[in-house]
């Protein structure tokens, strides 16, 4: 054994070993992660800047003033599109975390789990225009539901479950299922080992898909267009007024910063949750 080590040490690196391993690349990838970063972060940043810039049209920050959010808090046209957002981002985030956590469970268990997780995550690779239009056939030609609130929800429901179920799956996939198998061992029913072992374990699973749930849902564009009828959601609402009136504009870069200042803590915490926490219990 100490031989093949030795021979390990001495054996010459080949040529294509060394430039796959040139110092080159290890500075590649850190600037470029930097310039990813750049990218994802600075347009957000942007954002915000000219939201409190008296010409945010111009695209260059400056002369600074709130006047675009006193205007905003002044407009009233906005509060129930997003009350609408805020109840159903509620229930879908709610239903998200009920249903992922009673089919996260079983999923590990059967004979094909990969099979059965491929189908529940095909809505991800979906275009929002072709799910949308497919789901506003079957909630008025199956159901027969009017379009509006719940039928809006149920696209929302269908667009964030599968997001709820991977994050169920992250940890689930981690959990030592001896502990359960000792607390029946020991004599406790399938519901008292459910809540006193399973649900403190995946307590940061269910909060981060209902986090997820209610984030997807808030955000969703594509399948509220079709599925909306007579209720506008704050992001048709944003969507139809900067399209139709240009004056709108800067309100809608206020009212965007808001949501984002509230959306991406509450993200955070949603990873936070995941793992974090999850890795220090």
């Amino acid at each position: 054994m100490e031989n093949r080590i030795a021979f390990a040490r001495l054996a010459p690196i080949s040529p294509k070993l060394e430039i796959s391993h040139a110092p080159v690349w290890k500075r590649l990838g850190k600037w470029g992660g930097f310039a990813m970063l750049g990218l994802i972060y600075f347009p957000l940043l942007w954002l915000i800047l000219l939201s409190i810039s008296r010409n945010p049209l111009g695209g260059i920050p400056g002369d600074f003033s709130l006047e675009h959010y006193r205007a905003l808090f002044a407009n009233s046209e906005w509060h129930m599109p997003m009350l609408a957002s805020l109840v159903i981002g509620v229930i879908v985030g709610l239903i998200c975390a009920v249903a992922a956590t009673i089919i996260g469970r079983a999923l590990p268990g059967l004979n094909s789990p990969g099979k059965v997780l491929f189908l529940f995550v095909i809505p991800l690779f979906v275009p929002g225009m072709s799910m949308g239009a497919a789901l506003l056939i079957f909630t008025r030609a199956v159901l027969g539901l009017k379009l509006g609130f719940w039928s809006v929800a149920l696209g929302h429901f269908v667009w964030a479950f599968p997001f709820a179920l991977l994050i169920i799956l992250v940890v689930t996939t981690r959990f030592d299922h001896r502990l359960v198998e000792a607390g029946r061992d020991l004599g406790a029913s399938n519901w008292r080992v459910f809540w006193d072992i399973e649900f403190p374990i995946l307590m940061p699973g269910i909060v981060s898909s209902a986090l997820f749930g209610f984030l997807m849902s808030f955000n969703e564009v594509m399948r509220s267009i079709f599925l909306r009828g007579t209720t506008e959601t704050m992001p048709v609402w944003s969507w139809v007024q900067a399209a139709a009136q240009q004056s709108q504009v800067p309100i809608i870069f206020s009212l965007a910063s808001i949501v984002l200042l509230v959306t991406l803590p509450l993200l955070c915490a949603a990873f936070w949750l995941l793992f974090v926490k999850l890795d220090k219990s």
